[in-house]
């Protein structure tokens, strides 16, 4: 019904063999093909290979001994019927086959193995839809789709319907030009990014995510035999052009609970490489005695953020909270008595060597003249001047000199002592040893007066959590993530004026907390619902919302915003038909494109479809699957390019051309 013309080819050929390659219901038997090509049964070799456009398209021809010899790609010509579709030129492979491959080929076909998933090579073209959302606009969809049509599906779009709002027009008022503003787009998130390519590659310092958690609870219930395949492509996607936007010392922060959080991690290697891996920050989300759902037999109360820098030659430096520096950790004291056992010389420094009789270490109040007692081990062994003399000299001496004793260094440390004094294991079976270090002289003098801390690896924002459900004036049943959170991941990792993405905006919490500290958001978003509820908010921030961190930051309103919209093309004919309830409407919506001159598919003759008996007797469900196939997804919105046409141009404002023009640089058509 929508085979391409090799295929038909094919099957015209098959059909001269009676009833060999065909049931009596006339059903291919696409086995009995296959089991014959790998015979190389000459019967049918012989007939294949007559025909010109077979022989033209699967042989390749070879010069032996001077002379010309045609190979069969045996391969090739099977492989049309071993995957489900036949698609001519089809962008995929891995639509309905599994296993093990390399260099594109099966594990039977090659020795060297490499891991290949479902669609792994595809784009997927979906968006965030939940099941609950019955009148959601794009379901998530599989598709297949040819090479040579990629580049039109992401090439740039046409932005319509610009509307800015500041506080002098809550209401929004008509654009023409972009001035470097906040932005919110309406549209698929994928085709949106690339559009965004052109203007901020390399230009964004923050991504953060929230994408769907493909718990079973989201859009991602299309095909369940390919159910987390299909979920990893659909990120691959994203995060190959998000790779593109981040600046060269940018960072992308990925928020997920375990659901797919490891898988995501090997994703996130595999497209940001391993050695940008910054760390992973685990978040409590949920206090033990609350729970989800009362018959489950597990909680879930921890959630965890993927950090991954840009790019590997530049290094990123996190924006760490500073304390005040204080001496209650400086609350040791170390005492000898009487000549110490043995002095010997280790790495050009005096050591004395004392017994555990002849020392006293007792606590003290921590004061400016106290000792601060650190374990030496871990990365402390290679981390510092004592660590290291620790690590070469004294690591291990207890074999020699005995258990509990106590060394004075001479001439180490950056406090104002002449010595530094450590101690070995205290008793057998022990191997870990200490040292005591004194208040360093810069902080003694007063030249540093704080220390920064280290990013925490655990944080509780259960409380958050559990307090965000009406911040910014809007409601969200779940998955709202509070603002307390995305403060603290912003002020790390970005400062004023910084560009901060999101693509899965959701209610709007990045953009909102993006405006509150003052950085430059884009915001992408697809659903009706969720976007009003984002212009909302950000009209709220606008005018001073209290709500969130506001009272933190000192938030008083101000500050603006763009909306836009991805001109839609085929994406109103494909809601349509994803909403037919019954048989008529779903012609209605057919009829309309083929009037209209609305794209389908080049592969497929949809009025001949329409009239075979075999989709006539379809049930709706499956005409409504099929017809959403053939639909064109490649011209689902309409490209920059196609400003160059006047029937585009009557289509829009005057006012969205020049707004186009504006944020495109006014490049040439």
């Amino acid at each position: 019904m929508i085979d391409s013309k090799i295929m038909e080819t094919t099957k015209s050929i098959l059909k001269e063999f009676g009833n060999t390659y065909f049931s009596d219901k006339g059903t291919l038997k696409r086995n009995k093909v296959i089991e014959d090509l790998d015979a190389y049964t000459p019967i049918l070799m012989k007939a294949l290979l007559a025909n010109q456009l077979i022989h033209n398209t699967y042989t390749e021809s070879i010069v032996i001994d001077d002379k010309s010899v045609d190979i069969f790609k045996l391969n090739q010509f099977i492989e049309m019927f071993t995957y489900k579709e036949y698609w001519q030129d089809s962008y995929t492979k891995f639509e309905n086959k599994i296993g093990l491959t390399a260099g594109g080929k099966f594990i039977d076909e090659t020795a060297d193995v490499v891991l290949d998933f479902p669609f792994k090579d595809t784009v997927l073209k979906a968006g965030m839809t939940k099941e609950d959302q019955k009148d959601a606009d794009e379901p998530f969809l599989h598709e297949t789709i040819a090479k040579a049509e990629i580049d039109q599906l992401l090439e740039p779009k046409i932005f319509v319907n610009a509307t800015k709002y500041d506080q002098e027009n809550l209401d929004g008022t008509s654009v023409d030009n972009f001035d470097d503003d906040n932005l919110i787009i309406k549209g698929n998130n994928l085709i949106a990014l690339h559009s965004l390519k052109e203007r901020y590659a390399g230009k964004v310092k923050l991504i953060y995510l929230d994408p769907p958690y493909n718990t079973g609870s989201d859009s991602f219930l299309y095909n369940d035999k390919f159910n987390q395949s299909s979920w990893l492509t659909f990120m691959k996607n994203r995060l190959e052009i998000a790779h593109q936007l981040l600046s060269d010392d940018g960072v992308i922060a990925i928020q997920l609970d375990d659901s797919e959080g490891p898988y995501l991690k090997v994703l996130m290697d595999s497209v940001f490489g391993k050695d940008n891996e910054l760390f992973t920050q685990y978040v409590l989300v949920r206090y033990a005695d609350k729970t989800l759902k009362s018959d489950m037999d597990y909680h879930k109360q921890v959630e965890q953020i993927h950090f991954y820098k840009n790019n590997s030659q530049v290094k990123v430096h996190p924006n760490k909270q500073e304390e005040q520096y204080d001496y209650s950790k400086f609350n040791f004291k170390i005492s000898t008595v009487g000549p110490p056992m043995n002095t010997v010389i280790l790495g050009g420094k005096r050591v004395e060597i004392f017994k555990s009789d002849q020392t006293r270490i007792r606590k003290i109040e921590g004061s400016s003249t106290g000792l601060k007692e650190i374990w030496a081990t871990g990365t402390i062994l290679n981390g510092n001047s004592s660590g290291r003399f620790f690590r070469d000299f004294l690591n291990g001496r207890y074999k020699t000199d005995g258990y509990g004793i106590v060394y004075k260094v001479y001439g180490i440390g950056n406090d104002d002592n002449e010595f530094r004094f450590f101690t070995g294991p205290k008793k057998q079976g022990a191997t870990k040893g200490k040292y005591y270090q004194g208040v360093p002289l810069d902080v003694l003098s007063g030249k540093i007066t704080s220390k920064k801390k280290p990013i925490p690896g655990f944080i509780d924002m259960a409380g958050a959590f559990g307090n965000d459900r009406l911040e910014g004036g809007v409601g969200l049943r779940n998955g709202k993530k509070p603002e307390q959170l995305l403060e603290e991941i912003i002020k790390i990792f970005s400062k004023e004026n910084d560009y901060i993405l999101d693509f899965f905006s959701g209610s709007g919490s990045t953009a909102a907390v993006s405006t509150k500290m003052r950085r430059k958001f884009i915001a992408v978003e697809q659903i009706d619902e969720q976007i009003k509820k984002m212009v909302k908010r950000l009209n709220n921030v606008i005018q001073g919302d209290q709500t969130g961190i506001s009272k933190d930051v000192n938030w008083q309103g101000g500050g603006s915003f763009v909306y836009a919209e991805l001109m839609e093309k085929n994406q109103g004919y494909l809601k349509d038909a994803q909403h037919a309830e019954t048989t008529k409407q779903l012609e209605n919506v057919v009829n309309r494109m083929i009037a209209g001159g609305a794209d389908f598919d080049f592969r497929v003759d949809v009025e001949k479809v329409m009239q075979d008996p075999e989709y006539q007797a379809m049930s709706l469900a499956d005409k409504k699957q099929l017809m959403v196939k053939v639909i064109d997804k490649n011209q689902l919105y309409y490209a920059y390019s196609d400003m160059e046409d006047l029937d585009v141009q009557e289509l829009m404002s005057e006012s969205d051309i020049a707004f186009n023009k504006s944020f495109y640089g006014e490049r040439d058509l």
